[in-house]
């Protein structure tokens, strides 16, 4: 257990907490009841009738057949992302034999539910693919539901890591939050080529300077193997959340594949879902493990790390899954108190396997408990609280044990104690102005370059800023605003394809941003980049008013962004209406059209699903009608 008990919960931690909490009851007390009302109707096989039950064992050997037919031992569902595409999912190939062999060594049976689609933004960055990117969250979570909704399980475990993957499995085991829910990740590649020499590489080949063969021999040296990408983007943001909200083991998010740590760890945890099934003796269901203190340890462990900007929209849509209302003020009030703790690329130059050798998480729960910024008291799948979770798994005969983590930081270059940080805050912020409300992400943003007023350059695709900035059309000082890509246009895809230009041009000198309602996600870099912006430019939202050579002001410190026009004129503009149509069809984007009609804004999490409770509870007060609903 660990060796200090947490400090007092820091204030603005507790504060923030508790208007969630106030802000959420109505629709957290009908979640927690549905929750309860589908444990009473059952999440055994009992429930089912003899011709439903011989239908769901029908394949399985007759060991396992009478297991399942006995009711009283426990059965795990498996939902895997698993393709062999994609190198973070590649290695769950192997996983569901190991869940089964465990499983039936505790006299218990897995079965594999279902597979979800994995898709890699790495492949689709810049592709008519990337505009499914988003979309597939939801579908992810739709595809989990599917599989579970054979009531054949007493637990389930979720096998993914990416991008979209997570977020998308989680709202699935907070919709089916009456079972018992265990995350089960695969972990990192080893480490390639260094990140610093990576992006040397693509900033050359922007310029021209080296050639397509140079760039791929760069890339391919950089994602090698089967394992997660090294830097710290989303995928490994996902890891992250996922332990600091106890639904992984303790120490378990960054162990490298194929190394036979990752396999005794993937057979504890399918035996200790067991343990945590009602057959089991220790029901832990999701629906009571995850409240607003595990999400906002979320946040708190997102800033902390300075991890992926995607989460201002994945979290709130996940909360919103578990009948939690969070906005993005609770992230900037977060992020004024927590202390920036790793400098993984791209906010360093280390990989996530650096900040893994230098203490990794057990150092930074660690840490994090002792500043009262965690709350250690939320219940986890390993069956304690969160303080055991500065422990860290080792290997004796075998077998997996935990022993306490270091105390101190290996490498403090990487991995900083709370008492000297990186930065005082978590360096993400809301953006507030005229141009309506966004997210900026400054923690790999020097100081001197975080508040720019230039006129704008403005795009509707990001194509057409590549021919810009090969004509010099761009070397000025300059704010390049891209809209049109929000949920609602185009399925809000990832704009990386802008990053290498725009860095060059603010290493030529010139004081460049980014303003879009598209995203940057968990690789956004030096260029301050104002994000997600609300209402996006199809949705009535102000950039829609924007127009070539008008002087826009972002100052990220202060947490405004104000186009320079006099109000009169200003309220009088129209709005500019975008070219869609090249966004709708090919490559199946016309399969998703009613996923855009059904799109909400960024600050709502530009889910499909609706507020779940909160609508409910709206149609009831009349707020909402039917249709709307």
């Amino acid at each position: 257990m660990p060796s200090s008990t947490p400090a007092t919960l820091n204030s603005t931690v507790a504060e923030v907490t508790q208007r969630i909490r106030e802000r959420s009851a109505e629709r957290r007390a009908l979640y927690e009841q549905r929750m309860a009302d589908q444990h009473k109707r059952g999440v055994h096989r009992a429930e089912l009738s003899c011709g439903n039950l011989a239908h769901g064992f029908a394949a399985c050997n007759p060991q396992d057949k009478d297991s399942l037919k006995l009711m009283n031992s426990a059965n795990l569902g498996i939902i895997s992302a698993y393709n062999d595409m994609l190198s973070a999912h590649q290695p769950f190939e192997t996983f569901p034999a190991t869940i089964k062999a465990a499983a039936s060594a505790m006299g218990s049976t897995a079965q594999f539910a279902g597979g979800v689609p994995a898709m890699c933004d790495g492949v689709t960055q810049g592709q008519p693919g990337m505009e499914l990117s988003l979309f597939s969250r939801d579908v992810i979570a739709m595809a989990a539901a599917v599989g579970l909704s054979h009531n054949m399980f007493d637990a389930a475990l979720y096998l993914g890591v990416c991008d979209k993957i997570i977020p998308g499995l989680f709202i699935s085991a907070a919709r089916f939050g009456h079972l018992p829910a265990m995350f089960v990740p695969a972990g990192p590649m080893p480490s390639g080529l260094p990140n610093k020499e990576k992006a040397r590489i693509r900033q050359l080949y922007a310029e021209g300077k080296v050639g397509r063969a140079e760039l791929l021999e760069a890339e391919s040296d950089s994602y090698h193997s089967p394992g997660t990408c090294t830097f710290y983007g989303t995928a490994n943001s996902n890891q992250l959340m996922m332990e600091v909200m106890g639904l992984h083991l303790p120490g378990t998010s960054f162990v490298n594949p194929g190394t036979e740590m990752r396999e005794a760890l993937t057979r504890y945890a399918t035996e200790q879902a067991i343990r945590n099934t009602e057959p089991g003796g220790n029901y832990r269901p999701f629906y009571k493990q995850i409240d607003e203190r595990a999400i906002v340890n979320a946040v708190v462990g997102l800033l902390a790390s300075g991890g992926s900007t995607n989460h201002t929209l994945h979290l709130i849509a996940m909360a919103a899954a578990a009948g939690i209302t969070l906005n993005w003020d609770d992230f900037t009030d977060l992020s004024a108190v927590t202390p920036s703790l790793m400098k993984v690329y791209p906010n360093g130059q280390a990989d996530i396997n650096h900040f893994q050798a230098a203490g990794g998480m057990s150092y930074l729960f660690r840490e994090l408990l002792g500043a009262g910024l965690l709350h250690g008291d939320i219940p986890t799948v390993f069956g304690t609280d969160l303080t055991a979770y500065t422990q860290e798994p080792f290997l004796e005969d075998g077998k997996v044990v935990w022993h306490e983590g270091p105390e101190k930081s290996l490498d403090e270059a990487v991995l900083s104690p709370v008492a000297n940080p990186f930065a005082p805050t978590g360096g993400l912020t809301v953006m507030k102005g005229n141009l309506g409300r966004g997210v900026i992400k400054v923690s790999a943003v020097a100081e001197e370059h975080r508040i720019v007023e230039a006129p704008v350059k403005i795009f509707e695709d990001q194509n057409e800023m590549k021919a810009a900035f090969e004509s010099g059309d761009l070397d000025r000082d300059v704010i390049v605003v891209v809209r049109f890509q929000g949920p609602k246009a185009n399925g809000m895809p990832e704009l990386h394809k802008l990053t290498p230009f725009l860095g060059v041009l603010q290493d030529r000198g010139y004081k460049v941003a980014l303003v879009t309602d598209g995203r940057m996600s968990g690789a956004s870099g030096k260029v301050p980049a104002s994000i997600h912006m609300s209402p996006e430019a199809l949705d009535g939202g102000p950039l829609a008013k924007l127009r070539d050579g008008d002087i826009v002001r972002l100052d990220a410190n202060a947490g405004t962004l104000e186009a320079k026009v006099a109000p009169a004129t200003w309220a009088n503009r129209e709005l500019a209406i975008g070219n869609l149509d090249h966004y709708h069809v090919g490559l199946g984007r016309e399969l998703f059209s009613g996923f855009r009609h059904l799109a909400m804004r960024g600050e709502e999490g530009a889910g499909v699903f609706g507020g779940f409770e909160a609508d409910d509870l709206a149609r009831q007060q009349g707020q909402i009608s039917q249709e709307d609903a």
